[in-house]
C-alpha cells in the first residue's frame, strides 16, 4: 500500500491545510491562540467589506474538493447557524469545542500517515524475503483474478437461435474395404499429430515437432491461443475423435481468453478462430464455442474504424488500435484478408441477432462495386484511408484468392439467393479467364499473375485451390458453361499434380514456373520448400465429388503416402525446405492448417458423399464447415431478434 501523494491543486486555490509539524516536518509550528483571534478579526472585516461582491463568485460548493479524510475541516456549505465564518465557500470552525476537534483529526491524520507507512514498509519487507518465483505466482494469481471477472462480464448470454438443418455430421463410412484402410490411415496421421501437439505444445498455437516444444508466429501475436486446438475441433470431430475433441473444448472453456495485450492478423483469427469456433458449435451444439467466438469477433470490430470501413489487417485485442502490414503497398489493405470475412460474420449476425457483422462485410461489397477495375481484374491492395487501389497486381494466389472463393460461397451459403455476390463472382472469373490463365507450350493449363501491365507466368502452390473453386461454381454459370467450369477445375488439378509429380519427394513446391522449358517446376531456392499446404488435396476432393473420377482418390493417396514419409516425425508432422532433393532438412513447424485442413480434405476425400454434403455446408477458407443458411432474405438473420 503506497501513502497518498499530496499534489498542488491547479485551478481555484483552496486556504492551505495545516496538517501539523509530523506531516511536514520543516513547516512552521502552529500558530498561538492570539494571533488566531486577530487574525480572524481580520478576515471578519475583510468579509464585510466584501460582502456584496461575494455574491458574484462562482458557488464553490460546485467544485469536487481534494479530500484528504478532513471531511469536518474543510465543509464547502455555507452554515452560519454553528458559529462560523464562511471564506471562499469553506467553513472555518470557531474557538473552543471546535478547535479541540480540529487538532484531533490533525492527530487522526498524522497516525493514519504514519500507519500507512509503516504498513507500506512491512509489505515491503515481506516481498523481499519471497523468491521471484513467488513473487511470479503472485502476480499471475492476480492476473487471473482480473481475467475471470472479465470473462464474467463478457459472458452475456445470446438470444437462442433455432439451428439451421445439420445433414451428415456422422456419416461417410465407405463400404470398399480398401478405401476404409486408406481412410483410417489419415484418421491414425490426425492422431498422430494431435497426440504430439498435446504433449508438447498444449495451450501454444503450433508445434515445433522436432524441437518438442511450442512455436507461434506474428499473425498470432505474442500470446498463446491455442490456434491448433481451435483450428482442429471438427477435423477431430468428423473423424470420431470425441475424447480429444472434449480435451479441446475443455481447455478452450478454460483458457482461451481474448483479453489480451497482442497484435493479431484480423484475417487470420477470423478464418481459423471464428470460423473453427463457429464450425465447432455447429457440429457439436456446445454453447462455449458460439460464446467465444462473439466475444472475439468482438475483439476484431475495432479494425473496420477506419475513414474508408476497409479494415487493418492487424489490431490489437486489447487497445483496439489497427494497422497494416508495413511491407503492403504504401500502407495498403490486402484484398484477399478484407475479402475474407463474409461467410463468419453473416454466420455472426445470424447467432447474435446484431447486424453489426454483416453491415460490416456488406459495406466493403458496396465499396468494391464502386470501384474501377483495370481490365476488369481487382487489384490486391486497397489503401484504408484514401479508398484507392495500391499497386495493381492481380493474382489468384496468395494476396487475391480466397476474395473469389468468398464471392461465391455467398451465393451458396445464402442458398443460391446472394445474386449479387454471384454477379460479382460470375466478372471476376470472366476477366481472370480472360487475362490470367494461359496454356503452356506442354498443354497445361495455369494461372499466372497480373504485375503492372504484364503477366508473370508463375502459378503458387496457393493458386491450385482454384481448381475446387471452378468446380464448386460451374452450376449456375452464365451461359450454360458448367461443363466449361467443370473442365477448367479438371485442368487446374492436372497441372497441380504436374507440379508434385515432377518432383523427388511427390510433394508440391510453393511456387512454379512455366517459362521456356521449364514448366510446373520451382526455380528458385526459396519456392521449392512444403508447409503441409492443403490447396492441391482440396481441389482434388471437389473433383472427387462432382465427377467420381478414380484419379482423385489416387492422387490424394499419393500425397498421402508422401506427407508420411517424407514429414512425419517422431514428434508430429513437419515442412521440408526442398521438394527436389532425397534427403531434405525439416523446417520444424506443424502448422494448424495442416490439422484443419489437409487432413480434413484426405479424409472427406476418402469418405462417402453423405459425410458434410455440398447442399448443405459451405467450406470457409481454412476448411471449417458452415451450413448453408436456408432464408427467404439472405440479408436477414433467421433469428427472431435479429427480424
Amino acid at each position: 500500500m503506497t501513502t497518498p501523494a499530496l499534489l498542488p491543486l491547479s485551478g481555484r486555490r483552496l486556504p492551505p491545510l495545516n496538517l501539523g509539524a509530523s506531516a511536514f516536518p520543516h513547516h512552521r509550528a502552529t500558530l498561538r491562540l492570539s494571533e488566531k483571534f486577530i487574525l480572524l478579526l481580520i478576515l471578519s472585516a475583510f468579509i464585510t467589506l466584501c460582502f456584496g461582491a461575494f455574491f458574484f463568485l462562482p458557488d464553490s460548493s460546485k467544485h469536487k474538493r481534494f479530500d484528504l479524510g478532513l471531511e469536518d475541516v474543510l465543509i464547502p456549505h455555507v452554515d452560519t447557524s454553528k458559529g462560523g465564518k464562511n471564506l471562499g465557500g469553506f467553513l472555518i470552525h470557531g474557538q473552543g469545542h471546535d478547535e479541540h476537534r480540529h487538532r484531533e483529526e490533525e492527530e487522526r491524520l498524522r497516525n493514519k500517515i504514519r500507519a500507512d507507512h509503516e504498513k507500506a514498509l512491512e509489505e515491503a519487507k515481506e516481498k523481499l524475503k519471497k523468491s521471484r518465483d513467488e513473487i511470479q505466482a503472485e502476480i499471475q494469481t492476480e492476473k487471473n483474478k482480473v481475467v475471470q471477472e472479465l470473462k464474467k462480464k463478457d459472458s452475456k448470454p445470446l438470444p437462442p437461435v433455432p439451428l439451421p438443418n445439420l445433414i451428415g455430421i456422422n456419416s461417410g463410412e465407405p463400404a470398399d474395404p480398401d478405401i476404409r484402410e486408406k481412410r483410417n490411415k489419415i484418421k491414425e496421421m490426425m492422431k498422430h499429430a494431435w497426440d504430439n501437439y498435446r504433449q508438447y505444445g498444449w495451450g501454444h498455437n503450433e508445434l515445433k515437432p522436432i524441437a518438442r516444444k511450442g512455436h507461434s508466429t506474428n499473425i498470432f501475436g505474442n500470446s498463446q491461443m491455442g490456434a491448433t486446438i481451435v483450428d482442429a475441433l471438427d477435423t477431430l470431430y468428423i473423424m470420431g475423435l470425441h475424447d480429444e475433441f472434449r480435451e479441446g473444448q475443455e481447455w478452450i472453456d478454460k483458457n482461451l481468453d481474448f483479453s489480451v495485450n497482442s497484435e493479431v492478423s484480423v484475417f487470420e483469427v477470423n478464418i481459423r478462430f471464428i470460423g473453427g469456433l463457429l464450425a465447432a458449435y455447429y457440429l457439436s451444439g456446445q454453447e462455449v464455442f458460439k460464446i467465444k467466438a462473439v466475444q472475439l469477433a468482438g475483439k476484431l470490430l475495432p479494425a473496420f474504424n477506419t475513414p474508408t470501413g476497409i479494415p487493418w489487417a492487424m489490431v490489437n485485442l486489447k487497445s483496439g488500435v489497427g494497422r497494416n502490414w508495413g511491407w503492403a503497398s504504401a500502407g495498403s489493405s490486402i484484398l484477399a484478408e478484407f475479402g475474407t470475412l463474409h461467410m463468419e460474420f453473416v454466420h455472426l449476425s445470424y447467432l447474435t441477432g446484431d447486424p453489426v457483422y454483416y453491415n460490416k462485410v456488406m459495406h466493403i461489397r458496396k465499396l468494391l462495386q464502386k470501384m474501377d477495375r483495370p481490365n476488369g481484374l481487382y487489384p490486391n491492395y486497397l489503401n484504408p484511408r484514401t479508398g484507392r487501389w495500391g499497386q495493381h497486381h492481380t493474382s489468384v494466389g496468395g494476396l487475391g484468392d480466397s476474395f473469389y472463393e468468398y464471392l461465391l460461397k455467398a451465393w451458396l451459403m445464402s442458398d443460391k439467393m446472394d445474386m449479387e455476390a454471384r454477379k460479382m463472382y460470375d466478372d471476376a472469373i470472366e476477366a481472370i479467364e480472360k487475362h490470367l490463365i494461359r496454356k503452356s507450350n506442354g498443354g497445361l493449363t495455369f494461372i499466372g499473375e497480373w504485375k503492372n501491365g504484364h503477366l508473370e507466368r508463375k502459378m503458387g502452390h496457393l493458386t491450385c485451390f482454384a481448381g475446387g473453386m471452378f468446380a464448386l461454381g460451374a452450376d449456375g454459370s452464365r451461359d450454360d458453361k458448367a461443363g466449361h467450369y467443370l473442365q477448367l477445375g479438371a485442368e487446374i488439378a492436372h497441372t497441380c499434380h504436374e507440379s508434385y509429380d515432377r518432383t523427388t519427394l511427390k510433394l508440391g513446391p510453393e511456387a512454379f514456373k512455366f517459362d521456356g522449358g521449364v514448366e510446373a517446376v520451382a526455380v528458385r531456392q526459396n519456392e521449392k520448400y512444403y508447409i503441409l499446404r492443403p490447396e492441391v488435396i482440396e481441389t482434388y476432393w471437389y473433383m472427387w465429388r462432382f465427377t467420381h473420377d478414380p484419379k482423385y482418390r489416387q492422387w490424394g493417396w499419393e500425397a498421402t503416402q508422401a506427407i508420411d514419409k517424407y514429414c512425419r516425425v517422431s514428434g508430429g508432422f513437419s515442412g521440408v525446405k526442398d521438394v527436389y532433393s532425397s534427403s531434405p532438412t525439416y523446417d520444424d513447424v506443424q502448422q494448424s492448417f495442416f490439422l484443419a485442413e489437409t487432413l480434413k480434405y484426405l479424409y472427406l476425400l476418402f469418405s462417402n458423399d453423405d459425410l458434410l454434403p455440398l447442399d448443405n455446408w459451405v467450406f470457409n477458407t481454412e476448411a471449417h464447415p458452415l451450413p448453408v443458411l436456408h432464408l427467404a432474405n439472405a440479408t436477414l438473420s433467421g433469428n427472431p431478434a435479429y427480424r
